[in-house]
């Protein structure tokens, strides 16, 4: 039994959200009035736009945040450090968020860049139940967690032309294996729209 191979166990294709999707997201947060609302465009946001997992969202400080010159600096799984660049968009969120942390909070009791209206750290369920209440509103899928958007980073820098050595080091992956995922449900995507599009599919 020991020089028998066991069957490889096909890996889950990840799942992930369109443009069209975050779009509505954003719109349903921009309802929501005051910090409860700003916190939860930051954090999705960032989510989105930078592909930053769960606890790395949790533990930015503000140093780790340069709207100066444009980055964060992440520090990931086996506490390796990365820079994430800020898009112009992300950057004026950061903007207004900083300004209603002021507002609302007041002086700064923690070096973390993202804060409860208690001026606390945020927590791994608060951050779940953000995504969760707005992923939500767009989609009937199962699993509604941050995750999803770090998916949705990655495939959306794929179909756009991204190359597969860049998605790997936005995300902090230790090997190439782990990125090519992506490339297996971009391929599954297409094949999707192939059979809806065309007429000899």
């Amino acid at each position: 039994m020991q020089k028998i191979a066991a069957p490889k166990s096909e890996k889950k294709l990840p799942q992930f959200l369109s443009k069209q999707q975050m779009q509505s997201i954003f719109q349903e947060i921009e309802q929501v009035d005051g910090y409860a609302g700003i916190l939860a465009q930051t954090v999705i946001q960032l989510l989105y736009a930078t592909g930053i997992r769960r606890a790395e969202l949790i533990g930015l400080t503000d140093k780790q945040v340069n709207l100066k010159e444009l980055y964060i600096r992440v520090i990931g799984k086996g506490n390796k450090e990365r820079i994430i660049p800020i898009a112009p968009g992300l950057a004026d969120t950061l903007y207004i968020y900083i300004a209603a942390r002021k507002k609302y909070i007041g002086s700064n009791t923690s070096d973390r860049f993202l804060q409860s209206i208690k001026g606390k750290a945020l927590y791994p369920v608060l951050v779940y139940r953000i995504v969760n209440q707005y992923v939500g509103k767009v989609s009937t899928m199962k699993h509604k967690s941050p995750h999803l958007l770090r998916h949705t980073f990655a495939t959306l820098l794929l179909n756009n032309g991204a190359e597969l050595n860049a998605i790997k080091e936005l995300l902090g992956h230790s090997n190439l294996q782990s990125t090519q995922i992506y490339t297996h449900a971009s391929i599954k995507k297409l094949k999707e729209i192939y059979k809806q599009a065309h007429p000899r599919a």
